[in-house]
């Protein structure tokens, strides 16, 4: 699917978010929840800031976003910076997000076809920006990348 003129600023947000990540200490992965070209939730991974299990930067961005009325989260953009694993593929297709904007999944390819036989629109932005974060984060923490992605 096609890139939406205001899906390059939102996609910037979200790695806006991702970058403050990394500047705290931890993942560099961020996530912003658009709903009728407003941001009503932004997150980004806190797993290493919260010692959370479940802070992946999509759920921080739910969580932030707070409990809406089904139909709100039934008309949704989420836009984050990287392939959404099985948890937070799992929270899309519960809240019902129809569309999701990902920046890269080369570092990491998450749930994406799963998302799309749940009907998801994913369109895949393929930016420089988030796979210049990532790949950098990967190269000089790479026993945090293996923690974070269960992978050795």
């Amino acid at each position: 699917m096609d890139m939406h003129d205001c899906d390059h600023e939102f996609l910037a947000a979200a790695r806006a978010e991702a970058a403050a990540g990394l500047a705290e200490g931890g993942i560099p992965i961020g996530c912003v929840i658009v709903h009728a070209g407003r941001i009503i939730g932004r997150g980004h991974n806190r797993r290493v800031q919260q010692g959370s299990v479940i802070r992946h930067g999509e759920m921080d961005a739910f969580e932030n976003a707070g409990r809406q009325d089904a139909r709100v989260y039934r008309e949704c953009t989420l836009y984050t910076t990287l392939s959404p694993c099985a948890m937070c593929s799992g929270a899309i297709v519960l809240y019902g997000i129809p569309r999701v904007v990902i920046g890269e999944n080369r570092s990491f390819r998450g749930e994406d076809d799963w998302l799309r036989s749940r009907g998801v629109e994913l369109v895949l932005a393929d930016d420089a920006g988030c796979s210049e974060l990532m790949a950098r984060f990967m190269r000089e923490q790479p026993a945090l990348w293996h923690e974070d992605i269960g992978e050795p």
